[in-house]
């Protein structure tokens, strides 16, 4: 929900107003639960969830109305649900600040408006919520909770200590898979979250990649490039490419007589030859003990479309249980290999016909028909053009990021390679999803210091920046 907030806003729909929209919908179930001149506790917490509480007490003129805030209003965590906490002072709604668990007093209410955490926050309660949840519980009122009883987990239902056993919950956009669990009326309010915030990639998506302070090498992966041979530029975009997009080790594995050049491209990279001009299934089982200590592999960039290389990845992918990114003349392998792996493709639009599936000029329909194939193959498709369609075969996602600059050879490498580190701490659609995204972005940012010039190594200097939530454009 955090995702589709931010990429709201992105498409014009500021937080604000989705804040205006879902206080409106908490009065609106507040009035079905209490006559006009009944007393409503609004009990608030310091982030969004609370300022969606303090937007309602606007709304409820015709009750007494109650404002307790946990912590002081300083403290309030985010910007709008600052503004409406001073619009609420303003008004001059009665409001209390808790700032001792020990002092609380909830009153008699007839509701209590449970508004002190939402879907973002898991784990046992602390001070002064937990307090504040025990007061609910031991109160007569009815109690609705804002989006998710404080202390519930969202998506599994589960507690980890006291929880707000709410009568009713207003949730808001879509309805959360913890909440089946509890025994609570559900209301599912629309607050004006266009359909676009979940069907296109946008900022948002670039949430899930925040790091944890205490990070060490390998926690972000350790990507396998497996290609080269006709070509060695592009197995070291697609590995250069995954150091980029945030993998913490990167390795190259390619024929002997291309491995020193394929080096050669940077120091990054960590190079491992195997005899011959080609792959060839003599090299899978050294390939085999070189991928189970990876986290994802990527098989394809500047592989060939030789007999013996195709039949290797055949082999390969026969054998292997891992992720899998699978992308250029190794694509032609996948609808007839039985495999364990769980494979993230990456075609164009020919190459998604030579695997068997088929296209369309309106990107509407090839959305539908990207999504069937995905289904019968049981895999990832990211197939790219001027909308790049994801799916998994459940879900479906379209980025609108690129230019017709990225038409240039080694952009596919690059976003290859990006896929492959972003599969290593993502689930396969998100991973594809962000990757497509934060590759368009690059190459936006490119286009606009070389137009149509640009060349895939300017979208490797610019994928970081393409990752972040903020870019200079």
């Amino acid at each position: 929900m955090a995702a589709v907030d931010v990429n709201a806003e992105s498409l014009g729909v500021p937080r604000k107003q989705l804040m205006e929209s879902s206080g409106n919908a908490v009065a609106r179930v507040c009035r079905d639960l209490a006559e006009p001149g009944g007393s409503v506790a609004i009990v608030a917490g310091r982030g969004n969830n609370g300022g969606d509480a303090l937007v309602a007490a606007r709304f409820l003129t015709e009750y007494d109305v109650t404002v307790h805030l946990l912590g002081r209003p300083e403290t309030i965590s985010t910007d709008i649900a600052r503004e409406n906490w001073d619009a609420l002072v303003a008004c001059d709604i009665p409001h209390r600040t808790v700032i001792d668990s020990t002092a609380f007093d909830l009153g008699d209410p007839d509701v209590v408006v449970d508004a002190m955490l939402g879907t973002g926050v898991t784990g046992a309660l602390r001070e002064p919520e937990a307090t504040a949840a025990r007061a609910i519980n031991d109160s007569s009122a009815t109690v609705l909770a804002v989006d998710v009883p404080s202390g519930v987990d969202a998506d599994t239902g589960e507690t980890a200590g006291v929880a707000v056993d709410a009568d009713h919950v207003v949730t808001f956009h879509d309805d959360k898979p913890g909440l089946d669990a509890l025994d609570a009326a559900v209301t599912v309010a629309d607050i004006g979250i266009p359909a676009a915030a979940e069907s296109f990639t946008g900022p948002g998506d670039l949430l899930a990649l925040r790091r944890h302070a205490q990070s060490h090498k390998g926690d972000h992966g350790d990507v396998l490039v497996v290609g080269g041979g006709p070509y060695t530029g592009a197995p070291a975009l697609a590995a250069q490419a995954a150091l980029r997009a945030g993998a913490d080790l990167a390795r190259v594995a390619c024929p002997d007589h291309v491995a020193r050049e394929v080096q050669g491209y940077s120091e990054n990279l960590i190079v491992s030859g195997f005899d011959g001009d080609h792959l060839e299934p003599g090299h899978v089982s050294d390939l085999l003990e070189l991928a189970a200590e990876r986290d994802v592999v990527v098989f394809g960039p500047g592989l060939g479309d030789a007999d013996d290389s195709l039949e290797a990845v055949r082999e390969f992918l026969e054998s292997y249980d891992g992720t899998a990114v699978v992308d250029a003349d190794a694509l032609q392998v996948v609808p007839d290999v039985d495999t364990e792996a769980t494979l993230i493709c990456t075609p164009h639009q020919g190459e998604l016909v030579k695997m068997g599936g088929q296209t369309d000029t309106d990107w509407e329909t090839r959305r539908e028909l990207v999504g069937e194939f995905a289904a019968e193959l049981g895999h990832t498709l990211l197939v790219k053009g001027a909308y790049d369609v994801i799916s998994d075969g459940d879900e479906v996602r379209v980025n609108r990021t690129g230019n017709p600059g990225m038409t240039v050879g080694g952009t596919g490498d690059v976003l290859a390679g990006a896929t492959g580190a972003l599969a290593c701490v993502l689930p396969p659609l998100d991973a594809a999803a962000v990757a497509a995204y934060a590759n368009g972005r690059a190459g936006d940012v490119a286009a606009g210091e070389f137009g149509n010039g640009l060349v895939a190594t300017d979208l490797l200097e610019r994928l970081p920046a393409g990752l972040r939530s903020e870019i200079d454009d």
